[in-house]
């Protein structure tokens, strides 16, 4: 058994939701926060067999995109101690970050 957690960008996660759901997929989905940008987040908690983990993270890939976002002003903490940012920068953001982590019991009651 595997615990596989997915930190997917808010944008992403009814397309992701549902179709790991359709795929027969059981999650629990946990809001979150963080990044650069303080961006809203969800992290997807899975439990599945070993001979599972590639199809959950083959869908959860191909439904979360990065994407280029312009952004005219970064937290107040990201620039430093004096930092002023006047001019909007590009980023990335989206896709998805996942973690595949051995399950070494597993019950439900």
């Amino acid at each position: 058994m595997k615990l596989i957690i997915a930190i997917i960008h808010e944008r992403d996660k009814q397309k992701t939701c549902d179709a790991l759901l359709e795929a027969g997929h059981k999650f629990t989905e946990v809001a979150s926060t963080g990044g650069f940008l303080r961006d809203g987040n969800t992290t997807l908690l899975l439990g599945a067999p070993k001979e599972q983990v590639d199809d959950v993270m083959g869908i959860i890939s191909s439904k979360c995109s990065t994407r280029e976002q312009f952004v005219s002003q970064p937290p107040p903490d990201a620039l430093g101690a004096g930092g002023m940012l006047l001019t909007p920068i590009k980023v990335q953001v989206g896709g998805a970050v996942m973690f595949v982590v051995d399950v070494e019991r597993f019950e439900r009651v």
